[in-house]
């Protein structure tokens, strides 16, 4: 089989895209518990994946260059992605602790869809480590493929992005029954809560 440059630019660019997103974090904890509860599973998906193509782009485009000169909107990210991760901690810990609150139906009801929108949109733009990832370094290896191969590489990265969390928030609906139980609820919250401590007081330390 004979794999043409601008195929093996995609290629390379979902590689690249998957390496980030894949690794354990805020976002993906988030998605995962969403599609567990089976609550709001397509509008999340979307907008995670559209949030890391724009971001995508936004890095191939040249702007992540000129981020890499302003420290200080980084820094201020951080803080605000910091303070909003440790307050997401907060409630995770307090829905661990109230065993009237772990249960599979309780949850479907109590999340509407403006809130879940919000709460993806703040766990994926007030990340600072997704300007990093995404915006500058996805947007420097993209920029090294050339003109035309950039975007190539860009759009390897965004399919990635798609095929990632449509598996992540529909293949988590198979776990729907273990989390029929509140205390399969009240372990994943606790898991959640201390994720989002140690990312908010890593954001801030390091």
């Amino acid at each position: 089989m004979h794999f043409t440059p601008a195929l093996l630019t995609a290629a390379a660019g979902f590689g690249t895209g998957l390496s980030l997103i894949v690794a354990i974090g805020a976002q993906n904890a988030f998605v995962l518990r969403q599609g567990i509860a089976r609550r709001h599973v397509l509008p999340v998906v979307v907008l995670c994946a559209v949030s890391d193509a724009v971001l995508i782009a936004v890095g191939i485009s040249g702007i992540g260059a000129v981020l890499a000169h302003a420290p200080a909107a980084i820094t201020l990210i951080r803080w605000a992605g910091a303070a909003f991760l440790v307050s997401y901690a907060v409630l995770a810990a307090r829905r661990a602790l109230r065993p009237g609150t772990l249960d599979a139906t309780q949850e479907i009801g109590s999340a509407t869809l403006a809130t879940s929108i919000l709460t993806c949109l703040a766990l994926t733009w007030l990340n600072p480590h997704v300007y990093l990832d995404t915006v500058l370094m996805l947007g420097s290896v993209a920029n090294n493929q050339g003109e035309s191969g950039r975007w190539l590489f860009g759009l390897g990265a965004a399919t990635s992005s798609v095929v990632w969390f449509l598996a992540l928030g529909y293949g988590a609906q198979f776990l729907h029954r273990v989390f029929a139980r509140p205390g399969a609820w009240r372990v994943l919250d606790a898991g959640i809560a201390a994720l989002m401590l140690t990312l908010g007081i890593t954001l801030v330390t390091t």
